[in-house]
């Protein structure tokens, strides 16, 4: 019987928050960042399309684990609304669909705002990974297909109007899982009746990692010069983030290192006293302050579905 293949790389875990620069694919950031960081395994929370900058949560080792938590978080974009073109791809990258020469007065699109704030229908770009019959709604895009994507709802929790010119308008928007920004700016420019497509997108923030934890590319690549490998590695991991970091929104639970031995071995543990929790459907134990693993609480016990080592 062969032996099984020993993983490449360290098995390094935490989150890295990488501030993307434009024209960097975030498949194309995360194989940057786990070639740098010699990682077993990486992945990252929430894609940005290749002219879009900003916070890309990127995942090594058992901090993929955690990845759905950052993915079900609230987002915030900054982004510039070019009126005049619709394209194809809602940006600056596809061909022109539309055209108008007529252009929004600054009353106009705030009087739009409040259209676009709470729970709202909103229909996918053409170009997106949204799946269609198993395939990617890109991949049909690319070969000549328009495709019927449905609706979904998403969720807006503030919009700004933050600057207006003739031609171009900037806005902040706060938002939940799923929301395109490439749609809201299709979506204004057809109502506003004018036409319209991102001309810039940047992401600050997805939570709950906050804007001033952000690191970026060329900073981290600067690390490459160190010859000391050791060395190289170590300030690299000094930009890294605790894995429970990523679950701070959760119920959180302390528990004792006998008891983080029965987790992870894949056995629930009993909770006790009056401050226990009673019913969680997802919550966190730690031991000393490290992360041992994600479950939910019911009957009075904490039942692991995912440990840490």
């Amino acid at each position: 019987m062969s032996k099984p293949r020993k993983p490449k790389g360290r098995p390094v875990s935490g989150w890295l928050i990488l501030d993307k620069p434009v024209d960097f694919g975030s498949t194309e950031a995360v194989s940057k960042i786990k070639w740098l960081f010699n990682a077993q395994k990486a992945g990252h929370a929430g894609t940005l399309d290749p002219l879009a900058s900003g916070m890309l949560p990127i995942a090594l080792g058992d901090a993929t684990k955690t990845v759905p938590y950052v993915m079900d978080g609230r987002k915030i974009y900054e982004f510039t609304v070019t009126w005049g073109e619709e394209r194809s791809t809602d940006d600056l990258e596809g061909e022109v669909t539309q055209s108008s020469d007529a252009r929004p007065t600054e009353e106009a699109i705030r009087a739009l705002l409040p259209s676009y704030t709470g729970v709202i229908s909103q229909v996918p770009p053409q170009f997106s990974a949204i799946k269609i019959a198993g395939e990617r709604a890109y991949d049909l895009a690319r070969d000549g297909e328009t495709v019927e994507i449905p609706s979904r709802e998403v969720e807006i929790f503030r919009l700004t109007l933050l600057k207006c010119e003739a031609d171009r308008a900037w806005f902040e928007v706060e938002c939940g899982k799923g929301t395109y920004v490439r749609s809201l700016a299709r979506d204004f420019g057809r109502e506003l009746g004018c036409y319209g497509h991102i001309s810039e997108l940047r992401r600050s923030f997805v939570a709950p990692f906050a804007e001033d934890t952000m690191v970026p590319l060329a900073e981290l690549a600067a690390l490459e010069k160190i010859e000391d490998r050791d060395e190289r590695l170590a300030a690299l991991d000094a930009f890294l983030i605790d894995t429970g970091e990523a679950l701070s929104g959760l119920p959180h639970i302390a528990i004792t290192e006998d008891q983080a031995h029965r987790l992870r071995m894949g056995n629930p543990i009993l909770l006790r006293g009056r401050n226990a929790p009673v019913s969680e459907a997802d919550a966190f134990a730690t031991a000393g302050g490290k992360l041992v693993a994600i479950g939910e609480i019911g009957e009075g016990e904490f039942r692991p579905r995912r440990v840490f080592t």
